[in-house]
């Protein structure tokens, strides 16, 4: 796996694939809002699904658009290009985005959305020091500055929204959680990505989640099914927007990019968190909040790795 002191591969190219990251972290970013308006409750009946019910649907619902994506990838590939079906790292992928959903999904109802994201922002210093102190790469100056910047930018864009509750110390443990697991996805996934392209790694890591949330949510949850026609309509988005558009432009993106680099995609998911907040939820922006915002910007463009 390549550090980001290392030039980035050349699979798609750097423009390319700093885009689809971008667009992925946007993909990504309203997620938390689907997940509220999946597991509403109207007129205090109970929730239209559980978190395990709604990060269930998340992955499964499209499945059969990414293994259509698959297919005309892999059919249109050249013929000696990597494809190697279920490697050890597409299985290991699907297990930790399993742990990663799950726990995400607790975070975004157990505490504030605020909460859930900003701890969940420390995923990328999970990569850093994977990489750095467990697989011995070197990790480059500017990445550490890079990261610093991000660190103080997410901060200030959501520090504000903080709120010290011990009632919702377990959601911020849930948040704590889904940064390590969602940062061992990038590690993993990249490596994936030597061995298959970008659909099928998410088609396989999908489904094995998929074939995963389905056994806890038989086991935990009580309703299945959503019961309203805007349960199920977030649910549709959550799937195809924020999980087959998301999670796939990711797997596009670290077909070309560092993990380390990549993993900061999780800042950029938390501003786009705070513009859908202020659109759809009237949620004001701060003058504090948008410093954040320009430090993370910042901070991306100083961790870049080299063309």
């Amino acid at each position: 796996m390549s550090s980001t002191s290392t030039p980035a591969r050349a699979e798609t190219g750097f423009a390319p694939a700093f885009a689809a990251l971008c667009l992925g972290a946007v993909a990504m970013g309203i997620s938390p809002i689907f997940v509220r308006f999946a597991s509403a409750s109207m007129g205090g009946a109970p929730p239209d699904v559980g978190p395990f019910a709604s990060a269930f649907w998340r992955v499964s619902l499209c499945l059969p658009l990414l293994y259509a994506w698959m297919r005309i990838e892999e059919r249109k590939a050249p013929k000696d290009a990597p494809r190697v079906p279920f490697s050890r790292a597409a299985v290991l992928g699907g297990l930790v985005f399993t742990g990663d959903l799950l726990v995400w999904h607790l975070a975004i109802l157990k505490t504030t959305v605020a909460n859930a994201t900003f701890f969940a922002t420390m995923a990328p210093l999970v990569v850093v020091l994977v990489v750095w102190l467990v697989l011995r790469q070197k990790v480059s100056r500017g990445t550490f500055i890079g990261l610093g910047l991000c660190l103080v930018g997410g901060a200030a864009l959501i520090g504000e929204s903080l709120q010290a509750d011990p009632a919702r110390l377990e959601g911020d443990l849930y948040g704590l959680a889904t940064a390590f697991f969602f940062g061992l996805y990038f590690i993993v996934a990249s490596k994936a990505r030597k061995t298959a392209g970008a659909a099928r790694v998410t088609f396989e890591t999908s489904l094995i989640t998929a074939v995963l949330l389905f056994i806890v949510t038989l086991i935990f949850e009580s309703r299945v099914l959503p019961q309203t026609w805007a349960g199920a309509a977030s649910l549709f988005a959550m799937s195809y927007v924020s999980h087959a558009g998301g999670q796939g432009l990711l797997s596009i993106a670290l077909g070309s990019l560092p993990p380390v680099f990549s993993s900061l995609v999780i800042f950029l998911e938390a501003m786009a968190a705070a513009v859908f907040g202020w659109i759809i939820l009237g949620e004001p922006l701060t003058l504090i909040q948008s410093s954040g915002g320009a430090l993370i910007l910042l901070g991306i463009w100083v961790a870049r790795p080299e063309p």
